[in-house]
């Protein structure tokens, strides 16, 4: 074969004669890594295509990617927003006018920890219920005025008012301590134990006081007025007993309608027609 044909080989003088070696890639393995060099572009260029297309579809820009825009006090994130695992931040807060929701399938839970990740305060918003866990609950006007507080040991109303707006009102199941109890005007105030006693203590005195209305006391079996140390005064134009029993009527006076009224040694009252003489003696037999 004539050496014209292959210039870039090498040749190489001895005993023997002239030695021709080949320099390169020829045959089909030259044609493989064609054909590597035209796949791997062309891989370069479908990588560059989506690259494109993905930082256009996902709005990467200088400032941020998407809704999400960074700025020098931090993230600023515009649209609804939904995070699949725990998010951690300093501070979250809403453009201003505008509100800030949170929204959950099941439920929105806050927990405030200490240095050893220990849970010091939680609230939950769950679909059943609202709860609060913690030391100390408290509800402040912006002034700080304190209008609710709640611990252990008390719960502390600090309103100047204190509003119950239920049919059935409010159920005590202990005692209750208050320096005034009234309904609102034209209104009834109720006062019930529908199953045991109902009492009313006070070291300085109890003042029930019916302005534009009447005062009404009912009872089962007894009502007492009892005082220790003081009187009893009944201060009135006119004072009705009309379920007193009477006592024995004479013939003689039989007719008329004028009645005394009588006192047992038990307490007990009744009356006895009146006569130009007592008559109460007469009609002891009630007393018994």
């Amino acid at each position: 074969m004539p050496q014209e044909q292959y210039p870039h080989r090498s040749t190489m003088h001895t005993s023997e004669g002239p030695q021709v070696y080949k320099v390169g890639i020829y045959g089909w393995r030259k044609r493989c890594l064609y054909f590597f060099v035209l796949l791997l572009m062309i891989l370069i260029l479908v990588n560059l295509a989506m690259t494109i297309w993905i930082l256009k579809v996902m709005n990467f820009t200088i400032d941020g990617m998407g809704n999400l825009r960074i700025t020098e006090k931090g993230l600023k994130l515009e649209g609804d927003s939904e995070f699949l695992k725990p998010l951690y931040a300093k501070e979250i807060r809403s453009r201003p006018g505008n509100p800030l929701y949170f929204q959950s399938a099941r439920n929105v839970t806050v927990n405030i920890l200490n240095e050893k990740t220990k849970v010091l305060t939680r609230l939950v918003t769950g679909p059943q219920a609202v709860e609060a866990h913690s030391q100390k609950f408290e509800v402040k006007t912006l002034s700080g005025k304190l209008l609710f507080s709640a611990d252990d040991n008390e719960v502390v109303v600090g309103a100047e008012r204190l509003r119950v707006l239920g049919a059935e009102g409010t159920v005590f199941p202990k005692s209750i301590e208050t320096p005034n109890v009234r309904a609102d005007p034209f209104k009834e105030l109720r006062l019930e134990s529908p199953t045991r006693a109902l009492v009313m203590e006070a070291p300085k005195g109890i003042e029930i006081n019916a302005e534009a209305g009447s005062l009404k006391a009912t009872c089962r079996t007894e009502l007492r007025l009892e005082s220790k140390d003081g009187e009893i005064t009944l201060n009135s134009a006119k004072i009705k007993l009309p379920n007193l029993p009477q006592g024995s009527s004479s013939s003689a006076g039989s007719r008329q309608k004028i009645y005394e009224l009588c006192v047992c040694p038990n307490g007990r009252l009744f009356l006895s027609q009146a006569g130009s003489s007592s008559t109460c003696q007469i009609n002891t037999s009630v007393c018994l």
